[in-house]
């Protein structure tokens, strides 16, 4: 599966850090029945593996995130992944995904990582982060990267999701606003009138 055909028409990948299984599947269904995103579970705990392993054995694609080595990699595989997505770029991150058959996001802060990051064959790139670079900066890149699809990630809710959109951004990458009680139904509501 690839980036295209996951997101097409799900402009959200709902980010699950460190949330209890229970709260995670609840969460989970909520944007899966939305039909508006994908999950993703970073996996720097061995209890967020068995939050991944228990997401994805409902059937939905689930992503790893937070995924820093080639070790990673194998485990998110082996849990059931069907992307991952790292904080940076790294070479051997983008390898190993590949090889394993997963698409991968990789960080992307600067106009060279994003050169660096198409040249490994990554066409979708998490702008990362996005808060902080604005959306200025996704509207100023895709003048050299018309190919580039970002994923809009870091600092992103309901106050300013439309404004990442309209700025270029393929799909937003959200973690606290969707985990914090109350927070994902008004950005599903922005989601579904942008």
């Amino acid at each position: 599966m690839t980036f295209d055909e996951l997101l097409e028409g799900r402009p959200l990948v709902a980010i699950l850090r460190g949330v209890p299984i229970p709260r995670a599947l609840e969460l989970a269904r909520a944007v899966w029945d939305s039909g508006l995103g994908v999950v993703e579970v970073p996996i720097q705990t061995p209890a967020a593996l068995e939050c991944l392993r228990a997401l994805a054995a409902q059937g939905h694609p689930v992503g790893a995130g937070t995924v820093r080595s080639p070790e990673q990699v194998a485990a998110a595989a082996e849990a059931g992944a069907v992307f991952t997505v790292a904080p940076g770029l790294d070479l051997d991150v983008v390898r190993a995904s590949h090889a394993a058959g997963l698409p991968h996001l990789p960080g992307v802060a600067t106009a060279s990582e994003v050169h660096h990051a198409l040249k490994a064959g990554c066409d979708w790139l998490k702008a990362f982060p996005a808060g902080s670079l604005g959306p200025g900066w996704l509207r100023e890149l895709h003048g050299p990267f018309p190919e580039a699809r970002f994923v809009a990630t870091g600092g992103i809710g309901a106050h300013n999701a439309h404004e990442y959109l309209t700025a270029g951004a393929r799909a937003l990458g959200v973690g606290g606003a969707v985990t914090r009680d109350g927070g994902l139904p008004p950005l599903l509501e922005v989601l579904r009138t942008t």
